[in-house]
């Protein structure tokens, strides 16, 4: 194959992993046509056959529904998760067991929330008791809620912070992560390319192979998101600079 379609959701997220992939193909003389659209459309087209490879998939659980019948899954990319964070590095507090002891004077109780993480936050409220210490979501869009907690990071507010990792916020730091020992905010997941049916058999064996090996990490994602969100870099910029090994220092 001499080109392949590949489709991203629209966000900074998908946009870099998908940056990071193409350069591969990009060095196997493979030209890949962009698709960027919402999910549910770019699973459709994948089952459909009208895009070659889908990034990336969290697996098994946010987006189980796109393995439809002979769609392929390829490679292990990096974990994503949910966790909850406190606001600063140096607080007291590193579980989320013992959040429900706080005062309103050691900690926020409005939680700003990702809508995209509001299911696991609600888990989370109901599995440390958080509501009835008198916790509350408020819930955003999420580019609202980003910003929002990237401007509090700044302040002396104390809050909890509901992330998905990667994001450039985990590259910014500033804050810790809350130890959830009955995983209120669930699971890692796994984030994997999907094939569409009868690509894996129509796909160059090393190609295959080299993607299938390719690791990214978290760490990754969020230094690239935050290259393009804060340094103006392009998604492709962000990836060479990976690649060239200088997003991360050694």
């Amino acid at each position: 194959m001499t080109t392949i379609t590949l489709a991203h959701p629209d966000s900074t997220i998908h946009e870099a992993t998908a940056a990071a992939i193409i350069r591969v193909l990009e060095a196997n003389d493979v030209e890949p046509e962009i698709v960027v659209g919402p999910k549910a459309a770019l699973g459709q087209m994948l089952s459909n056959g009208e895009v070659d490879l889908y990034i990336s998939a969290w697996l098994p659980e946010l987006d189980s529904d796109l393995l439809t019948s002979g769609v392929t899954p390829l490679g292990h990319l990096f974990n994503p998760g949910a966790y909850c964070c406190i606001s600063q590095e140096d607080a007291s507090v590193t579980s989320l067991t013992d959040v429900a002891q706080t005062t309103q004077n050691e900690l926020s109780r409005t939680i700003i929330t990702p809508a995209s993480l509001q299911q696991q936050a609600e888990h989370m409220l109901a599995t440390y008791a958080l509501a009835d210490a008198g916790f509350i979501l408020e819930v955003m869009e999420d580019e609202q809620a980003l910003a929002s907690l990237s401007h509090k990071l700044g302040t002396q507010e104390r809050i909890l912070m509901p992330l998905t990792q990667p994001c450039f916020l985990f590259h910014q730091g500033g804050f810790r992560i809350l130890t959830d020992p009955k995983g209120g905010m669930g699971k890692e997941m796994d984030a994997r390319m999907l094939l569409r049916p009868g690509l894996a058999e129509e796909l160059d064996r090393d190609l295959m192979d080299e993607l299938d090996e390719l690791m990214l990490s978290t760490k990754v994602i969020s230094a690239m998101d935050y290259a393009m969100r804060t340094e103006g870099l392009t998604a492709d910029e962000a990836a060479e600079s990976w690649q060239r090994g200088k997003l991360l220092p050694r």
